[in-house]
């Protein structure tokens, strides 16, 4: 081995003890400096427009003892205690906390986004977030959500929860496929579970009740009745029907009002689809915007 390259090896090392020198006295610089800083403010940041949990709510769990975070030490405030104190709010989904070099905590929270009220048999009441997963009621506020009650046996323990029954995840999965779908989103009010453990959907416009049955072949099921409300509704009225069966995936059945029964076979036409929604879309709204004129005339 040559001169040059002992020489080289030993500049290197010694170039690497500098450096992790430096980077050791820098980091004990900034510890030392940051236990003299103190805690100067606390910003929250709450994204969306549903306020589960609100500024205050936030405060009182940031709290420690009988002490606010303001004026205490940095070194003083242990960041992942105060993480798990949000996370463990029913309503946060995510929670971030870190420090800026001024002092100021920051403090980020992602809310979780329920997207059904289920109003069970046993007269409880929660939501079921877009996760699937049970949550309770909030004081704050009252998420305007597709509604679920009847005969729907789901137990809540007023804890963030799964879903344990078959019917409550068909229930989860007939609101998440509604609210994905500005069309059904705007048509169905209401869901209620009947005596059969089978879904109906109440809907804004008609005065008919839909048997859904359950949540297979929901893409099916939801072309069959729009290509129903097409074909059979605009010829006979909204209201001719007292029922529509849609929960077989190759047939509609009408049930009149005197109890007779009229079979509608529907193909779907994949062709036309967004022609049909549009024509059926623009009906159903009109029609809202009717019931809603008459109901304010009232």
């Amino acid at each position: 081995m040559s001169r040059k390259s002992v020489w080289g090896g030993i500049f290197r090392v010694f170039a690497w003890v500098i450096c992790l020198g430096g980077l050791i006295a820098l980091m004990s610089f900034i510890e030392i400096k940051k236990a003299g800083v103190v805690c100067t403010g606390v910003k929250v940041y709450i994204p969306g427009n549903q306020y589960f949990i609100d500024q205050q709510e936030v405060d009182n769990i940031l709290q420690m003892s009988s002490h606010t975070l303001v004026g205490r030490k940095l070194e003083n405030i242990n960041i992942h205690e105060l993480e798990n104190k949000l996370k463990a709010n029913p309503f946060v989904e995510f929670a971030k906390v870190y420090i800026e070099m001024n002092g100021l905590i920051k403090v980020e929270i992602s809310q979780r986004v329920p997207i059904l009220r289920v109003m069970n048999r046993f007269d409880q009441d929660f939501y079921v977030d877009q996760h699937g997963l049970k949550i309770p009621l909030s004081n704050n506020f009252t998420a305007r959500v597709l509604a679920a009650n009847g005969y729907i046996d789901e137990l809540f323990a007023n804890r963030v929860d799964t879903l344990h029954t078959k019917l409550a995840l068909s229930l989860y999965k007939t609101a998440d496929f509604i609210r994905k779908d500005s069309l059904w989103d705007a048509q169905v009010a209401q869901i209620y579970v009947n005596k059969n453990h089978e879904i109906e959907l109440i809907p804004r416009v008609g005065s008919q009740r839909i048997l859904l049955g359950n949540s297979d072949s929901l893409e099916v099921k939801f072309g069959n009745l729009l290509a129903f409300y097409k074909q059979a509704l605009p010829k006979v009225g909204w209201n001719t029907y007292k029922m529509i069966n849609i929960k077989f995936t190759n047939q509609v059945i009408g049930v009149k009002g005197d109890s007779t029964l009229r079979i509608a076979t529907v193909k779907a036409d994949t062709a036309k689809t967004k022609t049909i929604t549009s024509i059926i879309d623009s009906t159903i709204i009109s029609a809202i915007k009717n019931d809603s004129s008459q109901i304010k005339q009232h």
